[in-house]
């Protein structure tokens, strides 16, 4: 028998496939028996799940009216934590990531010992990048990291052992070696590629900040400015939590209640996270610019980029979806505060790389859609500028690779899904299993020999 070629689709597994896609449910069903399709009503309001203390998601006011949105670490306002961090100039993500494990916010000597704590742990097992990650590199960052993390499980005696201190210990460790999986990952992937026979790999530094040891490990100068440097910090910050029903948040509680191992629970969130739908999208809004910057003559003109956004939605551009990337969200409606806070960082990014035409394009289509959008299209909420929107563009302005992008959001939200993963542990004492309707007909068994 010759050798069978995995990855063609044989007429077999068309035909196969052919039958499968018959198995279509009636949409009307999910109105007659008022079920909430992806967990959410008409409004965009989430079927309620859990109680969490982690973080606070909020679009509407109490009388459920759209306002500017709000976000919550641990009841602290984003803004006044961001804040706090400017007028120190000093990198926040760390505290952030003390913040939503531990509940409070550390002191000075909390945070330090906290941030050598993180230090000392950046680093991998003996010859692990040899054996692992460079070993079939992946095109696809966030399965490199999946697979590594899974991989991790054997390096550790204790793996299995569901006590606080013990799963508190290796979301430590997890978070600190994230931003090494995810460089080192690209960087085999890159050399695998390549026709070069040299490459780098630089040790991360324990003395640098998350931000400032994934500039320094990516680049091969290792150098960056303080600009760049608190712009991917910030991003960091926005990113590092959002909720428990985020899909990957939500994902860690569902695995978490099962009793399984922190590894698995990880790279389970890690598959949640890698679809498009959830932490690609910016990718979409970087290519969906990319079309527009070629086919708008004038980035000055708003009547031409409107009629160009008329295209998108009317699915004659870009990818034919009828979706403007970046713009909307599951419960903002007036505002994202993630974008709001990070614009004016990347306005200064921007501003430093000479790309300033180009940030007044994306700022002329974040005002523009939202007004295009609610004159074609039948809403039950508005629609706003999501934190999709601007940090494409800011990991570009950073030199960072597309390839990087979703694990980037990946170094930032292992922190509330550590922190998800303890709630559950210390809150939660039955399995998640939600309920689902059976709605196909009951059927006569007929014997093999009497089908056709």
């Amino acid at each position: 028998m010759a050798k069978r070629n995995y990855a063609e689709i044989t007429p077999e597994i068309r035909n196969l496939a052919g039958i499968c896609s018959h198995n279509v449910i009636n949409r009307e069903l999910y109105d007659q028996f008022k079920v909430n399709r992806g967990l959410r009503d008409m409004n965009g309001n989430g079927v309620l799940t859990g109680l969490t203390e982690i973080s606070e998601v909020n679009g509407r006011t109490p009388e459920g009216l759209p306002m500017d949105g709000q976000l919550f670490y641990r009841g602290y306002n984003i803004y006044d934590l961001i804040r706090g961090f400017l007028s120190d100039k000093r990198y926040g993500f760390e505290e952030v990531i003390y913040l939503l494990l531990f509940g409070k916010l550390p002191g000075p000597t909390e945070l330090k010992d906290f941030q050598s704590l993180l230090g000392s742990y950046r680093s991998l097992p003996n010859s692990f990048v040899r054996d692992i990650i460079m070993k079939a590199p992946s095109s696809n960052m966030m399965n490199s990291m999946a697979r590594s993390v899974l991989t991790y499980y054997s390096y550790d005696p204790n793996a299995e052992d569901p006590s606080l201190e013990n799963v508190l210990r290796q979301s430590i460790q997890l978070i600190a070696m994230f931003p090494q999986l995810a460089v080192y990952s690209y960087q085999a992937y890159a050399y695998y590629l390549s026709d070069s026979t040299s490459f780098f790999f630089h040790d991360a530094d324990p003395s640098l900040s998350t931000a400032e040891n994934i500039l320094y490990m990516l680049r091969q100068d290792g150098n960056y400015s303080e600009t760049e440097a608190h712009a991917l910090d910030t991003a960091l910050v926005v990113h590092a939590e959002h909720g428990g029903g985020n899909n990957s948040s939500f994902t860690t509680h569902v695995v978490t209640s099962t009793g399984t191992d922190t590894y698995a629970t990880i790279a389970a969130a890690l598959g949640s996270l890698k679809g498009p739908k959830h932490g690609g999208a910016n990718i979409k809004v970087c290519h969906m610019f990319k079309e527009i910057k070629e086919q708008v003559k004038d980035w000055k003109d708003q009547d031409e980029i409107a009629a160009y956004l008329h295209k998108i939605l009317h699915k004659e551009a870009f990818d034919r979806s009828g979706l403007i990337y970046g713009i909307g969200h599951a419960i903002y409606s007036r505002s994202d505060p993630r974008a709001k806070v990070f614009k004016s960082y990347v306005r200064e990014l921007a501003k430093e790389k000479g790309c300033e035409d180009e940030f007044t394009l994306y700022e002329t289509v974040e005002g523009l859609a939202p007004q295009i959008i609610a004159s074609e299209r039948k809403m039950y909420k508005g629609v706003c500028a999501n934190v999709d929107f601007y940090s494409g563009f800011a990991y570009q302005l950073l030199g960072i690779p597309e390839e990087l992008f979703t694990p980037l959001f990946a170094i930032a939200r292992i922190a509330g899904w550590s922190a998800h993963r303890m709630e559950e542990l210390i809150n939660g004492n039955r399995i998640i299993r939600p309920a689902y309707k059976a709605v196909k007909d009951r059927e006569t068994y007929i014997p093999l020999s009497s089908r056709q």
